[in-house]
Formats: structure tokens, sequence, C-alpha cells
């Protein structure tokens, strides 16, 4: 069996698993990225995605000048494709961690391409929740974060895990495409070492990992969606 593979994808086997250039590292650092991205860019979503729900008119605080503020800032940052989006703010990626290149690096362009998707899915998520329920703990004099963790993030917590499963997996595609421009993981090992060296192997096996981590967060994000879904 380790004869057939060696043969078949003697250029996998030439990376190996350890050094700068070694599987075990470009996974590493794919789930290295995804993970901190999908932190501070979660956050940031979230908090917009609230923001958004709860400024509109059929919100909870009503206010339009800050729901137009923070309507077209995601729709702005929705707009820029992510590859112009790493060229555009590497200035203040140099400014904030000190290079423009590396997985530290790609964490900022990652953060802010992934935050507008994640508060609009938010947005929708949150806005699909029972008005009533919503009403009625006002009526009973529920203060703003109970009406918040209490009643939108309880009651859409199904749907919220069903968007943060999507965009995980979308999030997971962009640290391909960061790492395709420098930023390590399975995007480099896939385009450096496999695609510019004619070697279809390591591209191949780069890809089939990929696929295989989008399916796992999407097999888990139905189960996690399906357990906590209380309809």
């Amino acid at each position: 069996m380790s004869t057939w593979f060696s043969q078949t994808f003697p250029n996998v086997v030439y990376q190996g698993w350890g050094g700068d250039t070694g599987w075990g590292t470009a996974i590493f650092q794919t789930l290295f990225m995804t993970f901190w991205s999908a932190v501070f860019g979660g956050l940031l979503g979230l908090i917009f995605g609230i923001g958004l729900v709860v400024t509109s008119p059929r919100g909870i605080t009503p206010n339009k000048t800050v729901f137009w503020i923070l309507d077209k800032i995601v729709s702005v940052f929705r707009a820029v494709p992510f590859i112009i989006l790493l060229a555009f703010i590497a200035p203040f990626t140099k400014a904030l961690v000190g290079t423009q290149i590396g997985i530290n690096a790609a964490l900022v362009p990652l953060s802010l391409g992934v935050f507008p998707f994640y508060a609009r899915q938010i947005q929708v998520a949150l806005s699909e929740v029972d008005g009533g329920i919503v009403e009625a703990a006002q009526a009973v004099g529920a203060s703003f974060s109970q009406i918040i963790f209490g009643v939108y993030i309880k009651e859409g917590r199904s749907e919220i895990i069903r968007v943060s499963t999507v965009t995980l997996i979308s999030l997971i595609g962009l640290t391909a495409m960061a790492g395709a421009i420098g930023a390590g993981g399975l995007g480099n090992m896939a385009v450096a070492y496999g695609y510019n060296r004619f070697a279809n192997d390591t591209t191949l096996v780069a890809t089939v990992l990929v696929l295989i981590m989008v399916l796992i967060v999407q097999v888990t994000g139905d189960w996690l969606a399906k357990k906590y879904n209380h309809k």
C-alpha cells in the first residue's frame, strides 16, 4: 500500500509532514486562520448583525441613523472582492500586526472579509424570531440584554448555528485564497507546490483535504442545528 501511494503521489510524499512546507504545517495553518478569523470576524459580524436588527424600523430600539451607518458599512465591505480587500488594507494590516504576509497578517483581511457576510446572515436569522415573543419580553419589563440573549439568541440559536456553518465553510474557502498568495495553508500548498510545479497529485490531495474540512463543518453544523431546534 505504501509503495503504491509513493508511486501514485510522489510529490505528496516528497513534501513530507513536518517542516515549513509539510502537510502537517499546511493543515495547521489553515485551521489556525479559520479558527481565529471565525472568532474575530464572527464577533464583529454578530455585533453588526444584532445592531442591524435592534435599530431597524421594527427593532426594539429603532434608530434610523445608526441603522443606515451599520447597513452601509456591511454593504460596502460585502461589495469588495476578497482579493482586492487583501491589497487595499495591506497598509492597515502591516500597521496592526507588523507584516503583510504570513498567517498572522492573513487574519486581518480574513476577519474583515467574512464579517459582513456573517452580519447579514445573523440579521436574517434574528429577524425570523417571532415578534410576539419579543413584544412579550418587552411587556414584562425585560432589559435590553435579556431580550438579546434570552429571546433573540435563544429563540434563533438553531438558525444561528446554520448560518454560522455556512459562514465557516465560506471562510475555509477564503483561507485557501489567502494561502494562494503567500499566507500559507492548503491553498498555498495547492498552488505554490502543486499547480505552479505541475504536481497534480499535490493539488489533488490539498483539494481533498479542504473538502474534508468542509464536510466535517457541514455535518457538525447540521447536527447541532437539529439538536438545538426546539420547534
